[in-house]
């Protein structure tokens, strides 16, 4: 049964720095390209940053320069580094495993950021 636990989201300001993670069970980690997702009221869920499993990442363009993705393969978990937050960043934060997506998403965890 795969397992998807996010968590490390929070209320911050504009320009504070927030560090998620994703803790995973039931699949090969080790081999599985993985990806944080967001979707933010009223909005469809996005893909803003993405890493293969030889680490090779890739972001979206509203997030690039300022959120890291990484990964810890011994932990079976998946990070986010978001710095530089703005107000537009807020979202309820997600991983899975693109492309092929796992039907069952994690409860996510919500970055607000406001002043």
């Amino acid at each position: 049964q795969v397992q998807l636990v996010e968590s490390g989201g929070g209320l911050v300001q504009p320009g504070e720095s927030l560090r998620l993670s994703c803790a995973t069970a039931g699949f090969l980690f080790v081999i599985s390209p993985m990806g944080w997702y967001r979707q933010a009221p009223g909005k469809q869920r996005e893909l803003v940053a993405q890493i293969t499993s030889g680490s090779v990442t890739n972001y979206a363009d509203a997030v690039k320069g300022r959120f890291t993705i990484s990964r810890d393969n011994a932990k079976k978990t998946l990070y986010l580094q978001m710095n530089s937050l703005k107000p537009e960043d807020t979202a309820v934060y997600y991983c899975n495993r693109p492309p092929r997506l796992f039907d069952s998403w994690g409860q996510g965890t919500q970055v607000t950021v406001s002043s």
